[in-house]
């Protein structure tokens, strides 16, 4: 009976959490909901008696759900979702939308009190974790760090005052295997520690490179973590606690940042990219290349359109690692008369490295090197350095592009943060926490991309703008991109909440908190481009005589200084250096004062009903490196909320049905949001992304969390969240993917005109300017507006233990990945169902869990879908041959600019990102 209550409790419901695990458990009524204990502000309370809305999973919940990701999590919050291409979580539709860490995350992350950036650490193993809370809405008194969005906080398991030791083991298919081992106990009186590490690794991936010989991606894993704390107390009055970690990953494709999904469409095989050939190029139909090595065996075919969207194709094969890896968090309370007095700090380091495919998600990585022809004379003569002559005496052959290309990605970052708080102790009906923090972070993030068969980059290159730059020195490492921006951040506060509870049922709530973020850094960037007509290397008529010519000076912005760049009285602010490198240096401060005010009711014991407001704040930021080349607008302007919310939390019937509801308006200004600027001049110019600052946006609807346990052993929890977050007040932007504002659901502000017919910016692919539109209305990215999560556990007991089968069920809405609501960048609404069954042995020495997760393999969508707009230039022999529109002339007769769209492809592709196949295992625990 009792471990059979136990594993119920555990159980029931998004709002189930516990004290730590040094307290014990207690079993409740046969039947009823077990209350609970979180510290969700700062303080131990029931769950049920805090007016936020929260959602808290134990240690043993998430083993019983099988929550063993932040992506698992995001399947029983409301208004919880994440994205694991960027590693970034959003809160009702409030999140960043860019891995570029110098725009500010708005749902803060603490990992026992210390802010950290990464949201994995949500996603520890459960064995690490006494629970997780999941706190909606902005945070901005008690958690700083720009919780404009909510909160997560991950509190780990304690050292024990009773010796314990455990180990688990997990085997599925995908070749994956997990141990996991703790020990725990008292080294001397008022002493006790606790040791943990995990071994995880994964041999096949989700996704299939049909490449012969090339190995599998998507959560191919083998990474480790350690970890080691110590628990003291020091006399009556005081203690402490301090935990050290070390972690790291040596993994293929896996881990943020890893292949998750697919394109759907064609291979673009447009002659040029940004800077250089398109490697798709290769493909292009109507014999305008010769002497193509495509290591596909689907040829020119998207293997992701062949029938499995999980097969790609590249030469490439992708690695994630994370070394120099390691991590301290600490605190000491002083116990006084009346109030606490306590110290939290500690920070981190780590170096991460993505490597991958540069092509379009595995669609053209696969074309190792083709040949471009030289133009007879019928077709346009060969140029002066490539002349008749050069030709017949092999001083210049045809181009034979070498079309690997490489990116890498990395972060090397480092923090750390102190913090005091003072903090009443008492029973009385005035209870108080005031404090001071101080946090710094800093980070190199660089980025480039390599060819590295590309043997013609080692020669000398040809400066684009000498006179702005200076002769520039060769680039051997046969780069055309480098961008390494580093910053550091320094931020302080002060904070203070007051509870007064001035009748038996009611209490008032209020806090302040004063914000000062400074972000300081700089950003070196080097561009070079080869054999593109646009930087005046145009391959067919300078065959191997193509040289690199380094663009950065015609690139990088310098008619104006922008906001945010420091004046060192140059164009720009730009300094240029012999290695071909413009860089620049950024400031900006900002500061704010945030907080809460709110009415707490309760009129008998298990109802509680409240209204909260909120100020939340989040810095600003700078959109520099991964996607930025020194633009116009590196500077984005801070975010600011006003939350209104009321809710009601309830126990009926005997407490074996417990609602909790949150009724939410927020009122968000200056959102933070990306959007890529393409050019569709046809002159030299990379696509760039600016963030902009919306001015006006809501995130509106309400969160549904119920427990019902209405027969002994049964439980049952269900979860509905409805979001309707969208933008007020948007307009004068350019849809990248529909630049004429032609689509389905565009609303553009203009006419459509032609080219030269009227004044505006004209796209050479199709002849028309391009049109602004209003979005007033489009969904915010991320977000979909309808959740619902059902998991049903009954628990069989007999004389040697509890049996407990468990099954779940989740709807995810349709969601965007975009600003733009529109169909290529939807992705679809989407369903899963899971089974666990655990058996669990009476004296709780054992378990074993035998689960599958997405039982019929339906195809799931993490976060919305972007999209790409094929462009460019292409033969008239390409036009004919698939069917593509005319466009215009481009400047090497006989090719045009075009949209690369016919009647079986609109010209748009989609990128989806996949949430993981059907995976199944079992794992055993046992505990001496």
């Amino acid at each position: 009976m009792a471990s059979s209550a136990l594993l119920a409790a555990a159980l029931l419901g998004t709002t189930a959490a516990h004290a730590q695990s040094s307290t014990g458990t207690t079993a409740a009524a046969a039947g009823t909901i077990e209350e609970l204990v979180v510290t969700a502000e700062r303080r131990s309370q029931s769950l049920q008696d805090v007016p936020v809305a929260i959602s808290a999973f134990t240690s043993e919940k998430r083993d019983l759900l099988g929550i063993k990701s932040i992506q698992d999590l995001t399947n029983f919050t409301p208004g919880l979702n994440y994205t694991s291409a960027n590693d970034r979580p959003s809160l009702r539709g409030i999140g960043r939308l860019t891995n570029a860490h110098a725009v500010a995350v708005p749902v803060a992350v603490y990992d026992d009190g210390i802010y950290t950036t990464s949201t994995t650490t949500a996603g520890k193993a459960p064995i690490f974790t006494d629970r997780v809370e999941v706190l909606r809405g902005p945070q901005g008194t008690l958690y700083g760090r720009n919780s404009i969005g909510g909160a997560i906080n991950v509190i780990s398991k304690r050292p024990t005052e009773d010796p314990y030791a455990e180990v688990r083991a997990t085997v599925a298919n995908y070749g994956r295997t997990l141990f996991e081992a703790a020990v725990s106990g008292p080294l001397a009186p008022d002493l006790q520690y606790r040791l943990g590490g995990s071994w995880e690794k994964q041999r096949d991936g989700y996704f299939k490179n049909i490449v012969p010989g090339m190995p599998s991606e998507g959560n191919v894993i083998d990474q480790y973590y350690l970890e080691g704390q110590l628990q003291a107390k020091f006399g009556d009055h005081a203690d402490g606690w301090v935990k050290v970690y070390v972690q790291g990953w040596n993994n293929g494709s896996g881990g943020p940042g890893a292949r998750n999904g697919y394109v759907a469409g064609p291979i673009n095989y447009s002659e040029f990219a940004a800077q250089n050939l398109n490697g798709g190029f290769g493909c292009a139909p109507g014999g305008v290349v010769a002497n193509v090595v495509n290591t596909s065996p689907s040829g020119c075919t998207n293997p992701a359109q062949t029938g499995d969207h999980r097969n790609f194709a590249t030469n490439v094969a992708q690695t994630v690692s994370l070394d120099e890896t390691y991590g301290l968090s600490a605190n000491y309370t002083y116990h006084f008369d009346g109030f606490d007095l306590k110290y939290i700090g500690g920070g981190g380091n780590y170096h991460y490295t993505l490597v991958s495919d540069n092509s379009t998600n595995g669609t053209a990585g696969s074309i190792a090197s083709f040949q471009v022809p030289l133009r007879t004379a019928a077709s346009g003569a060969p140029a002066a350095t490539c002349s008749p002559a050069a030709v017949a005496g092999g001083v210049c052959t045809p181009l034979t592009f070498q079309a690997k290309q490489i990116s890498t990605y990395a972060e090397d970052y480092h923090n750390f943060s102190h913090e005091i708080n003072i903090a009443s102790n008492g029973t009385s009906a005035l209870q108080w926490l005031g404090g001071l923090y101080y946090y710094r972070e800093g980070y190199k993030q660089p980025v480039f991309t390599t060819e590295p068969n590309n043997t013609a980059l080692d020669g000398a290159v040809t400066p684009a703008n000498v006179a702005v730059s200076g002769i520039v020195s060769r680039d051997f490492q046969r780069r055309i991109y480098d961008d390494r921006p580093q910053f550091e951040e320094e931020s302080y506060a002060g904070f203070g909440q007051v509870d007064w509870k001035f009748t038996d049922t009611l209490k008032l709530t209020v806090g302040l908190r004063y914000s000062h973020d400074k972000l300081t850094g700089s950003e070196s960037v080097r561009l070079l481009c080869f054999a593109t007509t646009a930087c005046g290397t145009t391959p067919e008529l300078l065959g191997s005589l193509t040289p690199p010519v380094d663009v950065t000076a015609r690139v990088v912005y310098q008619a104006g200084v922008p906001a945010g760049v420091v004046n060192n009285g140059k164009p720009g602010g730009i300094t240029f250096t012999p290695d071909g490198f413009a860089t620049r240096n950024y400031a900006a401060s900002w500061s704010a004062t945030t907080g809460t005010a709110g009415l707490q009711w309760d009129p008998n014991p298990g109802t509680m009903f409240y209204g909260r407001y909120s100020r939340g704040y989040m810095m600003g930021g700078f959109n520099a490196g991964v996607t930025s080349q020194l633009g116009q607008f590196p500077l984005t302007n801070p975010e600011h909320i006003n939350d209104y919310e009321v809710g009601m939390k309830k126990d009926f019937f005997n407490r074996t049905l417990q609602v909790n509801v949150a009724i939410f308006y927020e009122d968000l200004r200056d959102f933070q949001a990306p959007l890529t600027v393409v050019s569709t001049s046809g002159q030299l110019a990379t696509s760039q992304s600016q963030y902009l600052n919306i001015p006006k946006s809501v995130s509106q609807g309400v969160e549904l969390e119920a427990n019902w346990a209405p027969v002994e052993h049964l439980n049952v929890l269900f979860n509905y969240s409805y979001d309707d977050a969208h933008v007020v007040s948007l307009s004068g932007i350019v849809d990248p993917s529909d630049p004429e504002a032609l689509a389905a659901g565009a609303k553009p502000l203009t006419a459509l005109t032609a080219c030269g017919a009227a004044v505006g910016v004209c796209d050479v692919n199709t002849g028309l300017n391009q049109r602004t539109q209003s979005l007033s209305g489009n969904s915010l990215p991320q977000n979909p507006k309808n959740k619902v999560a059902v998991a049903v556990t009954y628990a069989f007991e007999t004389e040697r233990g509890s049996l407990v089968p468990e099954i779940s069920y989740i709807w995810r809405d349709k969601q965007y990945g975009t600003i733009f609501e529109r169909s290529y960048n939807e992705a679809p609404s989407w369903d899963q169902w899971d089974a666990r069954i655990t058996w669990k042995g009476k004296d709780n020495r054992y378990s074993v869990i035998a689960y599958v997760k997405n039982a019929f393999n339906t195809l799931g969508y993490d976060g919305g879908s972007t999209s790409t707009r094929f462009a460019g230039v292409y033969s008239a022999a390409t036009i004919a041959a698939a069917g593509l529109p005319q466009g215009t002339p481009a400047t090497i007769p006989g090719t045009f600019n075009t949209v690369q769209s016919n009647s079986a492809f609109n010209g748009i592709s989609t990128t989806y990102n996949l949430t993981p196949p059907r995976t199944y295992g079992i794992e055993v625990q046992y505990r001496f």
